[in-house]
């Protein structure tokens, strides 16, 4: 019998629950790779949300011509952003958050307030694990969002 459980359907089995992979997963992968959320928080501050291939290159500390170019591509895919081309000499490119792409920010404002408010304790518990391991803590990142 389906049941839901935050929005997901479940099915519970003799075994017990099973859920199954579904638009959320991927959509979810998407936001957790690497690159697109700066991305999108770039786009986000600039005016009209728009910028030229190379102001986001320089506005991501670290990204690479090919990654940002998959990034990119990948957020055009799912409808966050639109690329606009200019056929002049040179040819200019850029990108510009969609409306659906725009609408997304308060959600992402809340999952990063979360990730922000226990942080630390997120830290304390990977040191806890680490040494029950008896594994070497590895160190935070510098900065937190």
């Amino acid at each position: 019998m389906a049941k839901t459980l935050y929005g997901r359907d479940y099915e519970e089995t003799e075994q017990g629950p099973r859920l199954k992979p579904c638009a959320p997963h991927d959509v979810l992968s998407r936001m957790g790779d690497k690159w697109t959320i700066l991305t999108l928080l770039l786009l986000s501050i600039v005016p009209g949300h728009r910028l030229r291939f190379s102001a986001i290159k320089n506005g991501i500390e670290g990204i690479t011509q090919r990654m940002l170019t998959v990034t990119l591509r990948n957020m055009e895919r799912d409808g966050l952003l639109v690329r606009h081309y200019f056929p002049e000499v040179p040819p200019r490119v850029e990108y510009e958050l969609t409306p659906m792409g725009t609408s997304l920010l308060p959600a992402l404002e809340g999952f990063t307030g979360w990730i922000r408010e226990h942080w630390p304790l997120i830290v304390d518990a990977r040191r806890s694990f680490d040494k029950a391991q008896g594994l070497e803590h590895q160190a935070a990142p510098k900065e937190m969002l």
